[in-house]
């Protein structure tokens, strides 16, 4: 089981992000973000929102309750939407 910690440290790894520039981006000390990525501390609720924000994935995800990530359409048009979910769907029926 992987803890939240090394989820939120891989995701700010994946993105290149030092934890100072990812702290400024969220608002908080880069301590802050060193401590929630050691599991010293825990994240609150509106971190964890910020965190989901900055990262496109869900909260379910951060905390290890989804395995997939989530990609935000919702500024999509309903037709772009459709050919999103039918890319989706086209990669699905390759394996």
């Amino acid at each position: 089981m992987v803890l939240i910690g090394e989820r939120l440290k891989k995701l700010r790894m994946d993105r290149r992000l030092k934890q100072s520039e990812l702290a400024e981006m969220m608002g908080l000390a880069a301590s802050a973000i060193s401590s929630y990525e050691s599991c010293l501390r825990r994240p609150s609720y509106e971190i964890l929102v910020k965190y989901a924000a900055v990262f496109h994935v869900s909260t379910d995800y951060l905390l290890g309750s989804a395995r997939q990530d989530c990609l935000d359409i919702s500024d999509l048009d309903e037709k772009e939407k459709e050919a999103v979910r039918q890319v989706v769907s086209a990669f699905r029926n390759m394996k």
